[in-house]
């Protein structure tokens, strides 16, 4: 690799807007944006945009007729699409939908090209991670997939084995089917328990189809997790089956709606464990990937206080920049979050925890503890079948 981290980013991508009152409010981009540039993380990394996937780049994983059905809704959005999951509460149809997805799709698609031509070492597209769009369906806030079309454009390029580790909130569902029977892609999910979450799917018994068993791994924490389980979870499986797996390119989800302040979830993690994750996957690509890492944003609603510092802390270890957790955060970007929202922005880039946790190979586990529960139900699901003790 000769290139430097690229922030993919193009100020296109808040057109990608459900309306007034949606959980996923595009001032979480703009913010974050902003943010990464009061830090001077721009002169650490090459700021590109990428052209909008196209029809033959969106067909990797969606139908035709769904990206048909997106394009009538962009143009209409009066005209019912239900059957594509267009028109919901959670996928309202808006004017120019197929436009600001189809960007946001085509940033994570010139990531993965970056990264595997070695044009960059790392790359960052925070506004990408909509790992809930299906093949032929809007959910979950997602109208395409960027996630699994960043794996599949890999796949297309010539990789042999791609991992893609999500640690959003929720279940990272529609990267999973599109690849449940391909054993070139690992797909690992730690996310809160399907009995008290979206989508519902998620369990440790979800391992892959029939030609990729253990190809799908899931970790379905109790609520209420916070950093020390969250943090011993991710240690107790994601490793050792990124090690067995030996990926030539790793890409993560870092959805910042695992934490505590979070509107749409149960679990309770901070900003620092969160970049505390961030900076596995970096150390966890290095060792395993040879630096092949492209990390994507996803979920998050706590859209002035936790989703600009977590990304910015995400952009800022892609850059080999990390910023000091207890660094304040600039005084021009704090009165931009009151001039564009009226909320009063943080004061620091932390939450004032120091994250510890215990691993689970040297602690052992706890029969009582239903977080180790969880962490037991997925090693013996899917360990055995790369080889691995449970």
């Amino acid at each position: 690799m000769t290139g430097r981290a690229r922030l993919m980013w193009d100020e296109r991508v808040t057109a990608y807007d459900f309306g007034p009152g949606h959980p996923m409010d595009p001032v979480r981009l703009a913010l974050t944006r902003s943010l990464v540039r009061a830090f001077g993380l721009d002169a650490e990394l090459s700021v590109v945009a990428a052209p909008p996937a196209g029809e033959s780049t969106l067909s990797l994983v969606h139908r035709p007729d769904y990206v048909a059905a997106v394009r009538r809704a962009s143009a209409d959005p009066r005209v019912a699409q239900a059957a594509y999951g267009i028109g919901s509460e959670d996928n309202p149809a808006f004017a120019g939908m197929h436009e600001a997805a189809a960007l946001i799709a085509g940033l994570s698609v010139g990531a993965a090209e970056a990264v595997w031509h070695g044009r960059a070492a790392h790359a960052v597209n925070f506004a990408g991670g909509l790992h809930h769009a299906m093949p032929a369906a809007a959910a979950g806030f997602c109208v395409y997939n960027d996630a699994a079309l960043a794996v599949a454009r890999l796949l297309e390029l010539g990789a042999q084995r791609v991992a893609y580790v999500d640690v959003d909130v929720h279940h990272g569902d529609g990267v999973q089917a599109a690849f449940w029977d391909d054993p070139r892609v690992l797909t690992i999910s730690l996310h809160e328990h399907p009995r008290t979450l979206f989508p519902q799917t998620g369990w440790p018994e979800e391992t892959g189809g029939p030609a990729a068993e253990g190809g799908a791994v899931n970790v379905a924490l109790p609520a209420g997790t916070g950093d020390a389980g969250w943090l011993r979870a991710f240690h107790a499986v994601v490793p050792e089956l990124l090690a067995a797996f030996r990926p030539q390119v790793l890409v993560s989800q870092h959805g910042a709606d695992t934490h505590f302040e979070d509107p749409l979830a149960h679990l309770a993690v901070s900003l620092d464990a969160q970049r505390i994750v961030a900076e596995a996957c970096h150390e966890l690509a290095h060792t395993h990937t040879g630096g092949r890492w492209i990390a994507l944003g996803g979920g998050g609603y706590a859209v002035t206080d936790v989703v600009p510092r977590t990304w910015t802390h995400l952009v800022a270890i892609a850059a080999g920049a990390p910023i000091d957790p207890a660094a304040p955060v600039p005084d021009d970007w704090r009165h931009e979050v009151y001039a564009r929202t009226r909320a009063t922005a943080p004061l620091r880039m932390t939450d004032g925890r120091a994250p510890r946790w215990s691993s689970f190979a040297d602690a052992g586990y706890d029969p009582a503890s239903r977080l180790d529960q969880a962490i037991l139900a997925t090693r013996r699901a899917a360990f055995p079948l790369h080889g691995l003790l449970a």
